[in-house]
This record gives C-alpha cells, structure tokens and sequence, in this order.
C-alpha cells in the first residue's frame, strides 16, 4: 500500500500513529518502561523500550506477568521481514523468564513497520517466520502459551485411521496433510478427482484433528450456498465413533441458508453459529464452522468487497461486518480451490483466507496456477486415471460427433431467408438478405443458429440413447452442455425444445437447469434422484460440486477453453452409478469432431491458465497515467479500451465524442494518435481524459444495436463415430481397437495361461481360467473390457453381444466364427446331448446349468454351493446322486465343448 509521505517518517511516528493504535485495538495497553517496574502486576500491556541484555526491545508483550512477545518496530519504508532476528536477539537476551526454548527466553516474536507484520513462533525449531494480517490479542497469546502442540501432534501421531468407510488413498491423504502440520507446513493443497471422496476425506481429516487437539476451531470454507449445506449434511452422517456422529461429538455450525439452497422436502436443520463466536474465540471452543467466502468476505471487509466477486448467488442478507481477531481459526479448508476468478477476486480470496493465521488446506480436483502459487506443493495427488484404474471411479469413451456448422460455421448465400431477433427485446423479422453473410464456427449460437445443426445433433444422439436403452433396459441420463442461456436467443431453450421433439417423451423428460430456472438446486436435486427427467441442458450451473452418480452420456455443444472448467464437467459422469451399479463407463459426445477431447488430452496436469483479466475501470487507468505509475504500461492498455470502443460503438457516438473534440468522433484514430500527444502536450492531454463528463462518456456511450440471425433453411452435415478409449488415454475407432486385441492375443497366446487353454488346450476350460482371463484383458493398457470388446465387434461387424470366448478365438484366427453366449452354449449343449437321453429330473437340471452357462460361460463344482438357483435345489450332492455320480465328467465336457 502506497502511502503519502511515508519515505520521510522516522520510526517513532511509524510507532506513534500506527503501531500503537493496532496494539490498543486488540487490548494492550501501552506503556512506557520505567525502572523497577515488576512484571507480575501487568497482565496485557506493551511495554516500550523494554531492556534486555543484548539492547531495549522496542515493546514487551506482557501477559499475565510474563512476556510472551517481543515487537521489533522499523519506520513505515522499511520492510519487516529481515529484522525478526533483532527481535530474536532480544528473545535472547531476556533474563526475567521462564521460558527457554533452544536459548529464546521469549516465545514469540514480531517485527513490523505498522503496515505489515512479520511473526515467528520459536518454540519448534521447524516453525518458520511468516506475514500475518494483524498482531495477537493478549488472551490469542496466552492460548497460544497454555497450548501444548507437541504433545497433540504426537496423540494425532498414534491415533488410529482405521474408518470402515475409508478408502486406502484417503488414508494416505489424511497422512499426507499430517506429516505436513506436524512439518509446520501451513498451506497444503491437496488434489483429488471429482468424485473420489474429498469431502469425507477431510472430514475424516477434520475429526482426527480435533480428536487429537491438533485443531480446535475450523473453518470450512465454500463458494455456494448449496456447497455449503452439502458440507454440512457430510459432517452430519460422518459416524467417527460406533453409534456416535460428528456433530453429537463436536460443534458443527454454518451460516443461514435459504429454502432453496437445501431441499424443500429435507429433514436438514443446521445450527447457525453465534456471533460471539467470530468475535471472542476462546480456548474452551471446539466447532466447525462451514461458510461461504463471500460471507466471510463481507464479515472480514464489508459488502463493498464482496461484490467484486463473480456469485452468481444473491449476498447474504443478515451478513455485515464484525471484528474477527487472526486467532479465530486455527485450521482452514478451503474446498474446491480451483475457481476460475478474476486478478482482482483472487486478491480478495487470499486476503480473505490470510487474515486468519491459520494452517490452511486447499481442495481440489484441477490445481489452477493461482491456487499452486498459494498452497504451495501439493502434499498428496489422486489422479482421475489412477481411480479409474482401482476401480473407484468409471472411465469414459467418446463419440466424435462431426457437425459442418460446429466445425466450419454458416454461410449463408445471397436470397436466403433469415429471422432476425432483436436480442434486446425478442422482436423477430424475416429478411431476405441482399447478399452472402459468413458466420465462423466462433459465433454460431452467439451471432446465429441453425435450428437444423441442433435438430441433427439431437437425433444423432437419440441414436446411441436408444442402443444404449435396448442393450440396459434404461435410458442414459443425459447432461448438455449448452452455449449460452442468454433471453431471446437462449441456445439453451433450443436445445429443450429440439430434444423434447426429436426425443418424443413430453416435456417433463427433458429439463433446462441453469441459474434463469426457478429452484435450480431443488431441480438438480430431482435430476440426481429421479428417472426424469432424463435429459438436462445446461450451461455452467452443473459444471462442479453437483453429485449425479447416474449420469451417463455428457454431450459437449459449448465450446470450452479452460483445462479446469472442461475437467470439471468431465467429473459429473466419473462417479459410479448409484441406481446403476453395473454403469461402468460413461460417454463423450464431443460435438466438434472430437477437437475439444484432442485439445485437452494434450494439455499439462496443472494447468498454466492465468486468473482472468483484472477489471480495472477506464477511471483507474486514467489516473495511474496521470499519477506517473507504469505510464508507458497504462497508455497501451488506454489504447486497448478506446480501440474497442470504436468497435462496439453506434453511429450516434460519434456526434457525442465530437463534442469532447474528437475530431470527427472517430475513437479509433484518436487512440492511435494518443501515445505521441501525451508525449507532446500531456497535460493538456490529460485535461480532457481526466473529465468526468468524458469518463462517463466512454462508460456509457451508445452501443451499437445487435442482431441474432436464425438461420432456419440452413442445413447442416452431421456424422458420428464412437470412440473406444483404453487404460492410456487414447482413443480407438472400433476396428483399430479389435486389431490391438489382436496384437494382444497374438502376443499373449503363450504368456496367458487362458487364452492358451481357448486355443490350444480347451479341455482345461474353467471358472478360473475365465476368471484369469478377463482380468488379464481388463488389466491391459488398451483396456479390453468385456463391453468395449462387444461395443467394438457391434459396431465393426454389426454383431451385437459377442461373448469373450468367440472374440478371443475370431482375434486369433479370422475363419473363427462370432457367437452370442446363448449361441455358444446352444451348440455346445448340441454336442454334449446328441444320441443321449436324459431323464426328467435329470433335464431340469440341464435346464437349470444351460441358463448358468448362458451368463457365466463356463461351470465349476462350487458353483453349486455358491449359486442360489443350484444351492435351493439341493446343491451339488442331490445333482450328483440325479447323474449317477458322473456330473464332474459332464462338467468337464461341457466346459470342453463350450471352449471348443
């Protein structure tokens, strides 16, 4: 912070007008040293100019009869940061004290220049010094003395984390973050994938700390009111201990939530923290506190902070500005840290989290560049591809859905009719255009639509919707992400109506979910929980922190840039299916030729993408060009602003600018040419671009009228090609992916003990050989699962359920015929009963081991302890007795015959 005159104050000023006003504040008394002054009648004073041995300290921090701190004061221009080793010194040379920690007499230490305040905890030799927002209050000091930390890190030491819910890697997480406390590391970023757990893993973490007294007071911090009410339910079901919950163990309080921000037919009651709380920490107060940032924002800087924030949630009415000391929190978690924000609200965001001094966690899905900067290292990563591969999160595959207009635009010729809408107002018009008009693929849905574009996609769609429902019995819940959700030309609103046309299921089934609906969570609500609708169409609303387990096709018709927001909506589908279990995968339809899937693939694992751009006014631009700072800097960026003025501007403007002496209104030339007249005649120059009467001017000049064209005789090219992906990230057409498993088989004929036995040895066939078997292919890098290989042989062959028997043999050897497993079972019970006659008892039997057979394509004799249709019907002793002793022989043929 730039402060007038302060290069020229003395450090007794700096003292007088600006470090003592912070130590009353926060309940010192300031105080001069006098001779025989006796320690044990002060309880929370600074004592000026205490003398040590090693000189006077500029204040003793006085507490209870003990110094607890020593401040080292510099005048305003000097920094803080290298002098706490004179506090260090006088630490040293302190002779009235109990304390002894490596030779410091004093605990704790600062060193400031009445702005910034440098702090460093001596008791541990690890601690390291750090930059706080404000000075300790005499009772933060004296919890900060009582507190015996070594001995709470070694309880969280030999604590077991041993929950029957949680997951190996969340236990390593939980480890992560503690060997990094207990390192006396105080920002720690933790990345996981969505949907592997980051909430029960922290507050598992949460629990531990607060068990082990390695944290007291905790702050859960969010950006979204349902975010927040989520948290709250997670530390409500968490049961730490048998029979108990957290919140009947410790404290869980969060702010006041709306109707909407928590279900209308929810039994959920959360407890709203009491002010005093915030304001009067006490060492006896053991909570959690879950709240938004921007509540925290407005408590810590007031409402005008937080509107410089992009919520797209109303601000807390009840929220206002309180005094909340640093100590109020010792532990932060700030989850989904990720957020894309603006240069200025990451700003904010920090100074909200750094007000407190406070060990802080980040959480996160993709670690932004902004959010790295600040955590630091991440102590502990579980990446997508590693869930996926334990089997804790769903892979996807993708459809290449190639559209001309996605890809290439509209070109509209010279005599076709058009609809124009006035954005503004909704009017519509028909023209017929006077001559061609080009649109890049850029402004489509933005500057035009082809009702035809969005009428192909959706059927090419329904396509893989109705494979899907016949080859599962249940339709694919359907997220799309639309373009925009903007009045009058809503590309969201088309995809609604296109869909519930092309889709023929009446409109409850498909829904449009984004922030212009009515009780847009209590709809996502419905979408998670409900078979309708089926369809949703949104535009960022559902892009993180939504929970839909059954979600299984993400269809992509908005063009993404950021590796963050594109990772994000990837996450709704990786979870495993709830309602569904057997889900196990969910699909891509990448509605640009699969540009947006190959862009990402290729992009690094934390993203490099910087915060958005500041949004300086013209106002702050012009007065740093008049104050001198980075002119040179400010000009250009001037330049940049007048030139787009000039673009978005109505003819109108022109008059108006010329009133200001702008020759002829033109903007642009008079942003050329402004560099060199500031350099000619700058104060004359700036007369005219410091006037109000300007400035309001280049705010809210006249806007040129825009227009939406709906191109409605437009026809567009739409094809589709399903992609396989395997276990590296790579993507297959079907008939690449049946030549790898070829190469797979052919090199495997020898390795693999079953795929030896189909080929050579079919006698040997068995449950655990096809056992071994799928787990070999499902283990492969190109990932040869029982439904990719069959998704690959349909769509190459156009043999629907292949079973994996025939595919191997087929990979093996082309001549090799393609059989469904009940065909396979069919011929080889034809083996097994031609020229035989079976008894009745003895057919019902067959009957009972065909229809095993038909699902599981091979039989052992502990299938029939283990299988309930066989164990109800008397198990394997009754079936023995009913062959005469000889099923184990008919076993083993059928095995044979079926492996043949």
């Amino acid at each position: 912070m730039t402060v007038p005159g302060s290069s020229s104050e003395s450090e007794w000023l700096t003292r007088k007008k600006r470090i003592d006003p912070k130590l009353k504040a926060l309940g010192w008394d300031v105080i001069p040293y006098k001779e025989g002054l006796d320690l044990s009648q002060y309880n929370h004073h600074a004592i000026e100019e205490y003398p040590t041995t090693k000189g006077p300290a500029d204040y003793a921090l006085i507490v209870d009869g003990q110094i607890l701190g020593v401040v080292e004061a510099k005048r305003l221009s000097l920094g803080p940061a290298g002098v706490l080793q004179q506090a260090e010194r006088y630490s040293r040379g302190v002779t009235e004290s109990p304390f002894d920690f490596r030779g410091f007499r004093v605990p704790f230490l600062f060193s400031t220049n009445g702005e910034i305040v440098y702090f460093h905890d001596v008791r541990h030799e690890l601690e390291l010094s750090r930059k706080i927002a404000d000075f300790y209050s005499p009772s933060a000091l004296a919890e900060l003395i009582s507190s015996d930390i070594e001995a709470a890190y070694e309880r969280l030491q030999q604590l077991p984390n041993n929950h029957p819910r949680l997951r190996p890697y969340q236990g390593k997480a939980n480890e992560a973050v503690e060997t990094s406390i207990i390192g006396r590391k105080r920002q720690i970023l933790v990345a996981m994938a969505t949907g592997t757990g980051k909430t029960f893993t922290t507050v598992n973490q949460i629990y531990r700390l607060m068990k082990s007294e390695a944290a007291k007071r905790i702050l859960f911090l969010v950006d979204r009111r349902a975010l927040a009410a989520q948290a709250v339910r997670a530390f409500a079901a968490f049961e730490p201990e048998p029979g108990l919950k957290f919140d009947h163990i410790y404290e869980v309080y969060s702010q006041r939530f709306q109707r909407g921000d928590i279900g209308e037919d929810e039994p959920f009651d959360p407890k709203v923290l009491p002010k005093a709380y915030l304001e009067n920490p006490t060492p006896d107060h053991a909570f959690v506190y879950v709240c938004t940032i921007q509540r925290m924002t407005i408590n810590l800087f007031g409402r005008q902070a937080v509107f410089q924030t992009s919520s797209d949630e109303e601000i807390d009415e009840d929220a206002e500005q309180i005094s909340i000391p640093i100590h109020a929190f010792d532990f932060i978690v700030a989850d989904e840290c990720h957020r894309g924000y603006t240069t200025g609200e990451v700003s904010i965001w920090r100074d909200t989290l750094n007000h407190f001094d406070a060990i802080r966690v980040g959480l996160t899905a993709t670690p932004a560049a902004h959010t790295k900067a600040y955590f630091k290292d991440v102590v502990y990563r579980y990446e997508y591809e590693r869930a996926v591969r334990e089997g804790y999160l769903v892979d996807y595959n993708a459809v290449r859905v190639k559209s001309d207009v996605r890809m290439n635009g509209v070109f509209l010729n010279e005599g076709e009719e058009v609809e124009i809408i006035d954005p503004e107002s909704g009017a519509e018009t028909r023209d017929t255009l006077e001559d061609e008009r080009q649109f890049d693929s850029t402004e489509v849905e933005r500057k035009v639509t082809s009702p035809d574009s969005n009428r192909k996609i959706a059927q090419e769609l329904k396509k893989y919707a109705d494979e899907h429902e016949q080859a599962t019995g249940r339709f694919p819940k359907t997220l799309i992400f639309a373009a925009n959700d903007l009045p009058h030309t809503s590309h969201a609103d088309q995809l609604v109506e296109v869909c519930r046309e092309v889709f023929g299921r009446g409109n409850s089934f498909v829904r449009k979910i984004t922030g212009r609906v009515d009780r847009p969570l209590q709809q996502i609500r419905e979408f998670r929980n409900r078979k309708q609708p089926g369809i949703v169409v949104s535009v960022d609303l559902l892009t993180t922190g939504v929970d839909i387990p059954d979600l299984e096709f993400i269809v992509f018709l908005r063009l993404v840039k950021s590796r963050i927001l594109f990772e994000q909506m990837m996450g709704r589908g990786t979870r495993k299916g709830e309602h569904y279990p057997d889900k196990s995968h969910f699909v891509v339809f990448d509605c640009f030729d699969g540009t947006l899937l190959e862009y990402f693939r290729k992009s690094t694992g934390i993203t490099a993408e910087p915060p958005d751009k500041i949004s300086r006014t013209i106002h702050q631009i012009i007065d740093d060009i008049w104050n001198n700072r980075d002119r040179d800097y400010n000009v250009r960026c001037l330049v940049k602003r007048l030139q787009r003025i000039e673009k978005e501007m109505d003819a109108s403007a022109r008059d108006l600018f010329s009133a200001f002496g702008v020759q002829e209104g033109d903007v642009g030339k008079y942003a050329r040419a402004l560099p060199r007249k500031l350099k000619e005649a700058f104060v004359d120059t700036m007369d005219l671009l410091r006037n109000k009467e300007f400035q309001d001017l280049l705010l809210n000049y006249p806007r040129r009228k825009k227009i939406f064209l709906r191109a409605s005789e437009y026809e567009d090219t739409v094809t589709s090609e399903y992609l396989i992906r395997d276990g590296k990230g790579n993507e297959y057409k079907p008939e690449d992916y049946l030549a790898a498993f070829s190469r797979f088989i052919e090199e495997n004929s020898e390795k693999v003990v079953a795929i030896s036995i189909l080929l050579e040895h079919p006698r040997d066939w068995s449950t655990s050989a096809l056992s071994e078997l799928k787990d070999k292919l499902a283990t492969a890098p190109e990932r040869f699962t029982i439904e990719n290989l069959q998704r690959a042989h349909e769509l190459h062959y156009h043999k629907a359920l292949v079973e994996i028997i025939s595919m191997v043999k087929h990979a093996a050897d082309e001549a090799q015929p393609l059989f469904t497993a009940e065909e396979r079972i069919k011929r080889a019970f034809g083996k097994l009963t031609a020229d035989k006659i079976f008894s009745e008892e003895q057919q019902q039997w067959l009957d009972r081991i065909r229809n095993h057979l038909v699902a599981n394509l091979s039989i052992d004799q502990e299938d029939f302890v283990l299988m309930p249709v066989f164990e109800q019907s008397g198990g394997w002793i009754k079936a023995n007795r009913i062959f005469d002793g000889k099923l184990q022989e008919l076993l083993a043929e059928l095995n044979a015959a079926i492996a043949a």
